[in-house]
């Protein structure tokens, strides 16, 4: 019977796509779904395996079969099988069903781009910083926070920036990402649709830092964002140095005071803006500033391998000869030297180009000054 192999190919790949299509859609290829994006991108990629399937076990089937059933018998060696021109009706199939396959498939995922992009109305805009190795989420009314808060069920607008190299923002259960490119804004749309906290990750290999550049994504109901945001001081704490209450410099007398109770209050408003200084330094290290993704600090739990271990080197680094002569002779100094330019010495077993150099840039002398306070105070 001539079509006989034709029709036990035919069987087999009807029962390989039987088994493996039901197969391949039970696989949990995905996290958990976090938004109404994820939704759409996951349908989109059953309906990319439904149609994938079945040409894998068609190409799969007949190569098999061909071998098996075709292949070269004791004493064929010699023989060639008959001439074939062709077929000009099977090469007209085959090359329209796959033009008209892939033509629909782009259409689809066409309209699925177009639907997770598109702006939807009440949307919330939140800027997200990149940097070395370290993300930055700031709200409309001035909060700035290393940890992503949402509301559920409430579009989202991400503006991207970044302040060094080009970095990626991913959410996978959102099912999202974009990339952060220095000098451009780039734009991505979603709304959270299940509460929950998920890994925020970066997944454009930007330093040595890059695998442990994380935060994560808080969403939760709109009563309690809201809550959360209104808890929030918009200005983070006073910068270092600032001047005492009622407009009194330090040390000179303000309208009804004593030399003595301003000298008093002179040393009370430093000291209480070394310390504010410090805790700001820590909420940096820890936060937004990323030392703590490279560095090893206890005070601030920080368990990072990628950098010097902050709990020795701070004291032994800025004690030798050599850093003195180079970074500056007190304690304060040679953290800022190391922070704004730390290639300028490099503790031994490190080399250039593992810590940014940028942070003279990306960081303000307020952000700065205050990281020096908090280490200093480690190291003291």
């Amino acid at each position: 019977m001539r079509n006989r192999p034709l029709l036990q190919m035919l069987a087999i790949a009807v029962i390989g796509v039987a088994i493996l299509i039901p197969l391949a859609l039970i696989v949990p290829w995905f996290p958990s779904q976090g938004s109404r994006q994820a939704g759409n991108v996951r349908t989109l990629y059953d309906v990319l395996l439904i149609a994938s399937v079945p040409i894998f076990v068609i190409v799969l089937t007949v190569v098999g079969f061909s071998v098996w059933k075709f292949h070269m018998k004791p004493g064929e060696e010699e023989k060639d099988g008959p001439p074939i021109h062709g077929n000009t009706r099977l090469e007209v199939v085959w090359t329209v069903m796959p033009a008209i396959l892939i033509i629909s498939l782009c259409t689809y995922a066409y309209t699925v781009l177009r639907s997770n992009e598109a702006t939807k109305k009440d949307a919330m805009t939140v800027n997200v910083t990149t940097r070395q190795f370290a993300f930055e989420f700031s709200y409309p009314n001035g909060v700035v926070s290393p940890i992503l808060y949402l509301p559920n069920d409430r579009p989202v607008v991400f503006n991207l920036h970044s302040l060094d190299v080009v970095h990626s923002f991913f959410v996978p259960n959102f099912s999202v990402k974009l990339d952060a490119v220095p000098g451009i804004t780039t734009t991505l749309r979603i709304t959270p649709d299940k509460i929950g906290t998920y890994p925020v990750e970066c997944t454009e290999l930007c330093g040595a830092g890059h695998s442990l550049m994380r935060s994560t994504v808080i969403v939760q109901t709109p009563a309690n964002f809201a809550a959360w945001l209104g808890s929030q001081k918009p200005n983070g704490p006073p910068p270092v140095g600032t001047p005492p209450p009622n407009g009194a410099a330090p040390g000179i007398p303000g309208s009804g005071a004593t030399a003595s109770s301003s000298a008093s209050s002179a040393t009370s408003s430093t000291s209480s803006s070394s310390a504010t200084g410090a805790a700001a330094g820590k909420a940096l290290f820890t936060g937004s500033a990323g030392c703590s993704s490279c560095h090893t600090l206890a005070a601030a739990g920080a368990t990072g391998t990628v950098g010097p271990d902050l709990d020795t080197r701070l004291r032994t680094d800025c004690a030798t000869a050599a850093s003195k002569a180079i970074r500056g002779a007190t304690l304060e100094e040679c953290i800022h030297t190391a922070i704004t330019k730390p290639y300028a010495y490099l503790p031994h077993g490190y080399a250039a180009g593992i810590m940014p150099a940028t942070f003279s840039k990306t960081l303000t002398q307020t952000q700065i000054q205050s990281l020096v306070n908090f280490l200093a105070s480690m190291a003291k």
